[in-house]
């Protein structure tokens, strides 16, 4: 690695033979697969609020009746902190592919629920309550995903950890242009009486034949080096009391906050420049639905081209100089955009938006994985990893459709977007400030 910090980072690890492309296939796809499950769910959630509230959560006033839905997906997002906890102390004592496995076993938990589910009108109370059940299920098993999946990935190369972890965030780029292309045709070929009925489930169906691939490929992993010496020099004891583990994670609650604050700025990139804007888009700026959801196929696919291209970058030149660079440019144009965008509310203004969304979210978010895994030691990493990662997304990304669209309907102002996304840049750009000055003096420089 090019910095000091990540040579640091990784100088107590084993040396580790270079990989071959069969083998880094199948790291890059077995960790990345439940991470790219997972926001295909939540996005296809997303895409069709508007009809899963009126199938699960009936009520005279159809914005609250949306916001009933949309707040059900945000509070899925308080399991994670458990799910995060829990699992990624798992990951740390079992192993990786232990807790891999086990979380995308729940996450299918989830998916399942959501395809079978009789309506409101079927089952009555019972529907939004097992919703609600299935949610928050889903919550607690991606809690402890992304922390598992990263340090996986990670833990194979001491010099390619930019480029194996953006993978996490490249698939989160496949997932948004698969679930935006579903939203995009279900809405455009379907009538609405068959797309109300049962077309909706059509996503959740595929996603139920994609986690079968992604557990069985999982299961049949090995560990990774670096844990396995860690074992093997008693850095990590798998037979060691839980209270030791919480000893050792008790000394990063600095780093915990840093990474909480790294993560703020790539959460808000999906669930308000990904996520939330079809619908925004269309009730907010009156767009044709199923246009709004193709554009949304650009920002997924500029992710998904370009994170490995940044996370790679960031092996040579460093994380945080790529990183912070994003965040002040994200600062500066993200409000003249919305602004542009309101006064002139056409799909080539929301074009120009998510192609500056979906480069500001590769270039961020592709090297932000290697870059939390350096701020934590092996034996907790898994557990520090899964536990930022999912408090950010929590703090700022669970709630955060629901944050915008009430600000929207309390006060009128249409650049509520524009508003939260700045915050995010902000403190994620202090928190690498921050970091950055942390590693130097880590260097004594």
């Amino acid at each position: 690695m090019s910095t000091h910090a990540s040579h640091a980072a990784t100088a107590s690890a084993p040396q580790l033979a270079p990989l071959s492309k069969a083998t880094v296939r199948r790291i890059v796809f077995s960790s990345s697969v439940g991470n790219a499950l997972e926001w295909f769910d939540f996005l296809v959630y997303g895409y069709f609020a508007t009809i899963i509230a009126k199938q699960f959560f009936p009520t005279h006033d159809e914005w609250l009746s949306t916001l009933l839905a949309i707040g059900t997906f945000g509070i899925s997002f308080l399991m994670r902190p458990l799910g995060a906890i829990v699992l990624g102390i798992y990951g740390d004592r079992k192993g990786r592919k232990a807790a891999l496995t086990l979380a995308i076993a729940l996450m299918m938990v989830g998916t399942l629920a959501m395809a079978v589910m009789p309506p409101y009108s079927a089952i009555g109370i019972a529907a939004p309550l097992l919703i609600l059940v299935a949610r928050l299920v889903q919550g607690f098993a991606v809690g402890g995903e992304f922390g598992s999946a990263t340090a996986f990935m990670v833990e194979h190369s001491a010099t390619r950890r930019g480029y194996y972890a953006s993978w996490q965030f490249a698939s989160q780029g496949l997932a948004a242009i698969t679930a935006a292309a579903f939203g995009s045709l279900l809405t455009a070929w379907l009538p609405s009486e068959q797309l109300n009925a049962w077309g909706w489930r059509i996503p959740f169906v595929f996603g139920l034949l994609v986690g079968p691939v992604g557990y069985y490929i999982r299961s049949h992993l090995d560990e990774t080096p670096e844990f396995v010496a860690a074992q093997r020099e008693r850095v990590v004891e798998s037979a060691a009391p839980l209270k030791d583990q919480g000893a050792s994670f008790n000394r990063q609650w600095v780093n915990l906050l840093l990474a909480i604050g790294i993560v703020a700025q790539s959460t808000v990139g999906v669930y308000v420049l990904q996520l939330y804007m079809p619908l925004y888009a269309v009730k907010q700026l009156h767009m044709a639905a199923a246009a709004s959801f193709g554009v949304v196929v650009l920002n997924g696919g500029l992710q998904f081209v370009l994170s490995p291209v940044m996370g790679a970058l960031s092996d040579r030149i460093g994380r945080i100089r790529i990183m912070l660079t994003t965040s002040v440019l994200m600062g500066v144009l993200i409000y003249p955009m919305f602004a542009l965008l309101q006064t002139h509310p056409t799909i080539s203004c929301l074009l120009l938006l998510q192609a500056m969304a979906g480069i500001f979210k590769a270039a961020y978010s592709g090297p932000m994985p290697a870059l939390m895994s350096e701020i934590f030691p092996v034996r907790v990493r898994s557990t520090g990893l899964s536990i930022g990662y999912s408090i950010g997304v929590t703090l700022f990304g669970g709630f955060a459709p629901t944050i915008v669209e009430t600000f929207i309907h309390l006060t009128g102002d249409k650049l509520a977007p524009a508003y939260y996304v700045l915050l995010a840049a902000a403190l994620s750009g202090t928190s690498l400030v921050i970091v950055a000055i942390r590693m130097r003096v880590r260097r004594g420089v």
